[in-house]
Parts: C-alpha cells; sequence; structure tokens
C-alpha cells in the first residue's frame, strides 16, 4: 500500500538512521514491524483461504501446493526484491511512496513532468479505495474467527455486528490522537509474528512435504495447467503481498536498515511459516476428506491451525492487530491528503495536529468521517470478507503498477540510467503488476469496481481542482503588474502612509499580489514596511534551514519573502517572519503585523472555462477549502481578505 500507509509525523532522512547505534536499530526496527508490517502481516487471516477459493470445487493436492508455491514466490519476488531491494533505492531524499516519487519524478522530468503528475494522482486515487476497504476486510475476517470457536454457535451476522461496532469505535476516538495504540503497535506486532510463525511451524513439522512448495516448478506447473482459473488464482495471489507498498512509504520514518532487518529476520520467516502450516493443514484436511469418501471444504484455516482451547485468544490478537492495520491505512489516508494539498492536486482541508507518544500527528476530520461511512457502506454492502477480495486486489495492484512505473522514471531521469539498464532492472515487475492488475480487473463486477469508482471520483476531484486553479492562475497573471514597475511607481508618487508591517501573501512574488492593488485603490494607504510573501512547497520532503527563508529588499518600501515547505509539512508564516526579523533582513513588530490574503469569488460560466457542472464542482471544493489563515498559521485577528470575481 501506498505512503500511504501514514506518515504522520516528520520524517527523518534514511541516511541518518544508519549512522545511530545497534540499539536505536533495533528500536526503530520493533517499530516497524507495527506501523510499516501490520498491513501484510495480517493477510495469512484470509490471503489463503480466498486464494484457494478460486478453485471452487476443484481442489486437489497438487492445487493446494501450487497455491503455495505461488505465495512464497510472490513474497520472494514481489516484496523481497522487488520492494525491499530494488524500489527503497529510488526514493526522493530518503522518502518513498507513490506521492514522493511522483514529486522527484515531476522535478527530474522537466517538460514531461505533468505525465509524472497525472501517474501520481493516479496513484493517490487508487489508494483512497485501498484505505476504506483494509479496515472493512481486515477486521471483518479477523471478526470472523469467533465462528471457529467451539461451542460458540455464533453466525455471520454477529461476526458483521462486531466489526461494524470496531469500526465506528475506531473512528470516533481518532481525534485524541491514538497515543496509546501507536506506543503499543510495534511490541503487539512482535508477538503476532511470533504467534502465525509458531502456529505455521507446528503444523509444517507434521506435514513437511510442504517444504516443496519453495521450488517454482509448483507454481509454473499450477499456471500450465489450469488455464483461466490459475489466472484467476494470480490475480488473487496479490493478497499476499497487500501492504508492500509500506515498505518504501516510511523509509523516511524508519531508514531502509531497520525495515529491511524487520522483514528478512521476523515478517517473511513468520509469513513463509504461516501459510506453509495452513497448507499443511488444508493437505491434511483433504487427504481425511478422501478416506471418509466426503467432499472437501475449503475452510478458515489461519484461525483451524489453532487448537480448540488457543481460539479465543488468537481471535482477540487477530482483531487487536487488524485494528492496528486498519489505523495505519487511516493515518495513510491523512498523509496522503496532507502531501496532496501541498502539491497542489487537492483542495487544503482542515488540519488538526494531536500528539501521540511524544510526536505530532495529523487528525483530518472530514476524511475520517467519510473513510468511516465508505468502510461501513462496503462492510454492509459486502457482508463477508471472502467477497471483498476482488475490490482489494484491483487497489493494490494499481497502486503498485504506477509506483513501478514512477520507480523507472526516476532511475531514467535522476539516476542517469541508460533505458536498457532500467528496463532490465524494472521491466520483469512493470509487467507482473500489469499482469496481476489485468487478472484483477477480470473481478470487476465481483466487488472490483468498488476502489475504480473511488478513484474515478477522486480522479474528477483532482482533475477539476488542477484544472480550475489553472484557470484562476491564468486570471491573476492577466491581470498582474510586476511588483518593480509597482514599486518603482509608489516611490515616484507615494501615498499616504500608515504604520506598521503588512504582509501581503502571493504565489508569485515577482507580480504585485491582488491584494496590495486593492488595498491602494479602495484604502489609499501604504504601509511603512511592505512584505511579498511567497508560500512555496518543494517537491522533496527535507529542505535546509539556510533553504527555508529568501528575502529580497526591493525598495524602502517593498521586501520579497519567499518561504519554502517541504511536502509532508505545514506552514507557518509568523513563525517564520519571526525568524527572518532575527536574521535582520527585515523587521517585523507582532504587535504591528497586518496579513493580506486574495480571496476571489468564482463565478461559473456556459460559455468559457470548465463546463458548468465541474465550474460548481470547483466552486464547492473551493468554498470548503480550509481557511487560509489556519493553513498558514496566522491568527484570524490579523487577516484582511481582499479580492474579485474570477468566471472559471
Amino acid at each position: 500500500m501506498s505512503e500511504s500507509r501514514g506518515r504522520t509525523i516528520s520524517s527523518i532522512a534514511a541516511n541518518h538512521h544508519s549512522a545511530e547505534p545497534g540499539r536505536t536499530r533495533l528500536a526503530l526496527t520493533l517499530g516497524a514491524l507495527g506501523i510499516v508490517f501490520a498491513d501484510i502481516g495480517t493477510s495469512p487471516i484470509f490471503a489463503f483461504r480466498d486464494v484457494l477459493g478460486q478453485m471452487g470445487g476443484r481442489i486437489g493436492g497438487d492445487e493446494i501446493m501450487g497455491v503455495l508455491s505461488l505465495a512464497m514466490w510472490s513474497l520472494i519476488i514481489v516484496v523481497s526484491i522487488k520492494y525491499v531491494v530494488v524500489l527503497m533505492r529510488a526514493n526522493n531524499q530518503g522518502e518513498g511512496g507513490v506521492l514522493a516519487l511522483a514529486a522527484v519524478a515531476r522535478r527530474v522530468t522537466g517538460n514531461r513532468a505533468r505525465a509524472a503528475l497525472i501517474l501520481g494522482a493516479i496513484g493517490a486515487a487508487m489508494f483512497y479505495g485501498d484505505a476504506i476497504i483494509i479496515p472493512a476486510l481486515s477486521v471483518l475476517a479477523a471478526s470472523e474467527g469467533v465462528r471457529t470457536i467451539p461451542g460458540a454457535g455464533v453466525g455471520q451476522g454477529v461476526a458483521l455486528l462486531l466489526t461494524i461496532a470496531i469500526v465506528i469505535a475506531l473512528f470516533a476516538v481518532q481525534a485524541r490522537g491514538q497515543r496509546r495504540l501507536l506506543r503499543l503497535a510495534g511490541p503487539i506486532c512482535l508477538v503476532w509474528f511470533g504467534v502465525i510463525a509458531l502456529l505455521g511451524l507446528g503444523h509444517v513439522v507434521g506435514n513437511p512435504v510442504v517444504l516443496r512448495a519453495f521450488s517454482p516448478v509448483y507454481a509454473i506447473a499450477f499456471l500450465m495447467h489450469h488455464g483461466i482459473i490459475g489466472f484467476f488464482v494470480l490475480g488473487a495471489m496479490i493478497l499476499t503481498v497487500a501492504g508492500a507498498e509500506a515498505v518504501t512509504a516510511y523509509m523516511g520514518r524508519f531508514g531502509r536498515a531497520p525495515i529491511r532487518l524487520g522483514w528478512f529476520a521476523i515478517v517473511l520467516p513468520a509469513l513463509a511459516l504461516n501459510y506453509l502450516g495452513q497448507g499443511a493443514l488444508a493437505l491434511t484436511s483433504l487427504d481425511q476428506a478422501i478416506t471418509a469418501g466426503v467432499p472437501f471444504t475449503n475452510d478458515n484455516w489461519f484461525f483451524l491451525l489453532a487448537p480448540p482451547a488457543a481460539r479465543i485468544p488468537l481471535v482477540l490478537l487477530a482483531l487487536v492487530t487488524t485494528v492496528i492495520a486498519s489505523q495505519m491505512a487511516i493515518d495513510g489516508a491523512y498523509s496522503l491528503t496532507q502531501q496532496a494539498s501541498q502539491l497542489g492536486l487537492l483542495p487544503r482541508l482542515r488540519v488538526r495536529r494531536t500528539v501521540a507518544d511524544g510526536t505530532t500527528r495529523i487528525y483530518l476530520p472530514t476524511v475520517n468521517w467519510l473513510m468511516m461511512i465508505g468502510v461501513l457502506v462496503l462492510l454492509v454492502q459486502f457482508g463477508e470478507s471472502t467477497r471483498m477480495a476482488a475490490a482489494y486486489g484491483i487497489a493494490v495492484s494499481g497502486t503498485m503498477t504506477v509506483t513501478t512505473a514512477l520507480a523507472y522514471i526516476v532511475v531514467r531521469q535522476r539516476w542517469r540510467w541508460g533505458y536498457r539498464r532500467a528496463l532490465v532492472m524494472l521491466a520483469p515487475f512493470f509487467v507482473l503488476d500489469c499482469i496481476l492488475l489485468a487478472a484483477n480487473l477480470l473481478r470487476v463486477v465481483e466487488g472490483g469496481w468498488v476502489p475504480l469508482l473511488v478513484a474515478a471520483f477522486i480522479g474528477l476531484l483532482i482533475a477539476t481542482w488542477v484544472r480550475g486553479r489553472g484557470i484562476v492562475h491564468v486570471f491573476e497573471r492577466r491581470n498582474s503588474i510586476p511588483m518593480a514597475e509597482l514599486a518603482a511607481a509608489l516611490a515616484r508618487r507615494p501615498p499616504e502612509r500608515v504604520e506598521g508591517t503588512a504582509v501581503f501573501l502571493t504565489a508569485t512574488p515577482e507580480s504585485a499580489p491582488g491584494a496590495l492593488l486593492h488595498n491602494l485603490k479602495h484604502n489609499k494607504v501604504l504601509h511603512e514596511q511592505n512584505l511579498i510573501v511567497a508560500v512555496h512547497t518543494a517537491d522533496r520532503p527535507f529542505v535546509p534551514l539556510d533553504e527555508r527563508i529568501k528575502a529580497t529588499r526591493l525598495d524602502d518600501n517593498f521586501s520579497t519573502v519567499t518561504l519554502t515547505y517541504r511536502f509532508m509539512e505545514s506552514p507557518d508564516v509568523p513563525r517564520a517572519l519571526g525568524l527572518e526579523a532575527d536574521r535582520k533582513q527585515v523587521v517585523v513588530d507582532s504587535t504591528k503585523v497586518s496579513f493580506f490574503i486574495g480571496r476571489n469569488t468564482l463565478k461559473p460560466s456556459k460559455g468559457e472555462g470548465m463546463p458548468l457542472w465541474q465550474d460548481r464542482i470547483f466552486m464547492f471544493l473551493q468554498r470548503n477549502a480550509s481557511d487560509p489563515t489556519d493553513f498558514l498559521n496566522i491568527p484570524p485577528g490579523k487577516v484582511l481578505e481582499l479580492g474579485e470575481q474570477v468566471t472559471v
């Protein structure tokens, strides 16, 4: 899953972690278990059962071994080689994930930056579909474990109601910061991986023939002899690697070495043992069914690995772990939305900050409640975790395909690799991604329409916002005056002066801000000191302090200040100007400063700009965007807004 998996605190360059002592690296590895690997770590609850279920009633020993072999090699090729070894090298100053790669790809492609931005927008749109499926699928699959408890006598309805209650509670407490859950995520997941490894190991020892699944011969033979069914099974195999996107998305927080250590030393062995154990149990059950002369039934193999007396603790542990995985998906949606807003793909939403485990998390109420509604709709619509597998597969494979395409742009343009070398490294992964995506697209009617519908909706919002902002920007440029010319004219014929400092916010400091022109036109005054301040978002995750603030004095009346923030960070204009005052390049008296913001009134039109229906969508997004004063951390009592009508 994309970076999504919620980079919610300030990122730290990966090479910083490499210099930490071994003790700190182990602590980072423990943290990564809960945040990076929670999603992929819960996949054994449903993946083997759902993949095997693609065979219908035609399940024999060859099918079980073939599915096991495909699972082993999916973990090896897709996660271990593609993500952990290769894609962790293609990063944006230590940050990975679809938008981080899109940002660096846009920077290095020059005239073709639009293509990189479109790919990033597609990846982001697919991720939102992924993010609402994870809580629905994983928590429901864990809840269904209650049906395997001997004597419980509960049906699917009870599991569904339990899931709905957990989901509502999870989203309801998001505003509190989830401090305790985030603190315990690593230790809980360490216990989880230990438990699932031991459960699988016991059955592997009892039926060691499953170890032959490490031979690719079984996977190849399965695909060759099962035709279109084999193609469906291959597509469903994406369930075993769902969550691999988090490996690159969290590089900035944990560093490459701790993530790789966690994967190869703990997560991969635990997943492999558990899948092999489920396969061994399925083979044993198959033999028993043949001996008894009864049909073999695909069952909930994960929970059946545990002896009856241990089912209740296992279900409780599974529920807690899937809640952690769901929390990471929610945080990922917050983080991705903030990054998309910073990169200009979406309007800025109201952001609240909460403190969790000593670090700052972002909380977006709008995203939170929309996600909860989406998850609940999925639960009611599908009712069973097996029916959501197709939806999850399309979301994951679509994001993976986009990530590989962006990685190709990065290695070609940033690393300066020749196209042959880049193709040799990434083409096999891209082909595999396309095959997995194609196989999952065949299951659109089974539930795959969900992420496609969500992605189409998000894509429409992104396209409308980007195009609408472009129209407004053209209008502003057409009516702009070069700042140097205005400063010279006012120096020759100065208007009436008032004391204090005026800060005019603008996107282009070379041109006179509209708020400044309106202030001169209507109020006919000029402050003693006037700062033309532009807030820019860098397409990289780290901005050195010496590059954060750049000030240029135009004359005695005007200075331009450019503030540059990384795309994972929210600006604080008053604080930045205070730092600039400390450097004595400009003097800002906080008690005598006024902030002027241009806010234009949008007017729809049939004859120009966008279609009328798209005009109304853009106007809705503009009206519901976060107030610039909130986003820029400006005290509301010091803000004046001036503007005019703009036809979109």
